[in-house]
């Protein structure tokens, strides 16, 4: 299987002023954006005792960025290194690779905006925490 680099912050170009506002731009190829993306997704008005997420990619790239509010994400690589990233500036994304398991849980003004780079497809998830170790397994 192919490597992937592990989960990690990016910063998006950051233009404006505090007197008109600020806009970010996200243009692939660059180094803010790995992938050329695919499909855009976004949630909000989720509960913050909600927990999404709990699955893993065969295939796909994401940048999760916390458009308006925070959110936590926490990876997990096939062998066992947890992190934790809080996402609550705009122009902040989290990259997380097809390798990584992943979760997140909302602040209740939280909108998440999903960077992806493969159109939607069920059968590129991984939704069994066991499979998901299995598929990723560090060669011995």
């Amino acid at each position: 299987m192919r490597e992937y680099a592990p989960p990690y912050l990016l910063e998006f170009a950051k233009l404006g002023a505090p007197d008109i506002g600020y806009l970010s731009v996200a243009e692939p190829p660059s180094p803010s954006l790995p992938f050329a993306v695919q499909r855009v997704v976004w949630t909000y008005y989720t509960p913050e005792s909600i927990v999404r997420g709990r699955h893993a990619h065969f295939r796909t790239e994401q940048v999760l960025v916390a458009v308006a509010g925070r959110i936590i994400v926490t990876t997990e690589l096939a062998d066992g290194t947890l992190q934790s990233f809080r996402l609550e500036d705009p122009f902040v994304g989290l990259y997380v690779p097809p390798c990584a398991w992943h979760t997140m849980q909302y602040s209740h003004a939280a909108v998440q905006l999903i960077l992806a780079s493969t159109p939607y497809e069920e059968a590129d998830y991984i939704r069994s925490h066991a499979q998901f170790r299995q598929v990723w397994r560090v060669p011995q």
